[in-house]
């Protein structure tokens, strides 16, 4: 995939931050996973929905991290991640389909 959407990228940090974390042991390295996708998804979010909407969606990207971690108490570590990452990630095709309505 030569221009994967942003979502897409989101969704990788944050379940592949989790995953990575969980299948080695080593949460520094999930952490990794989850901020390089992240500073990718913010670049990204930069150049389609400008400065204010980035830093939204970059917010509301962190957010989903670290709510998911009491979330994860009610639910479960898994169903907890995936549904915070679907908040990131229709936030991020909304906002990013809105942008380009506006062009």
């Amino acid at each position: 995939m030569a221009n994967p959407t942003t979502s897409l990228i989101a969704t990788a940090g944050l379940i592949g931050g989790y995953g990575t974390a969980r299948w080695t042991g080593n949460r520094r390295l999930g952490g990794a996973v989850l901020a390089l996708a992240g500073a990718g998804a913010a670049y990204r979010w930069r150049r389609t929905v400008g400065t204010g909407g980035a830093a939204a969606l970059a917010g509301l990207y962190v957010g989903a991290f670290g709510g998911s971690h009491p979330l994860a108490k009610r639910i479960g570590a898994w169903p907890a991640v995936f549904a915070v990452t679907g908040v990131v990630a229709v936030a991020s095709a909304v906002a990013e389909r809105g942008a380009a309505g506006g062009r």
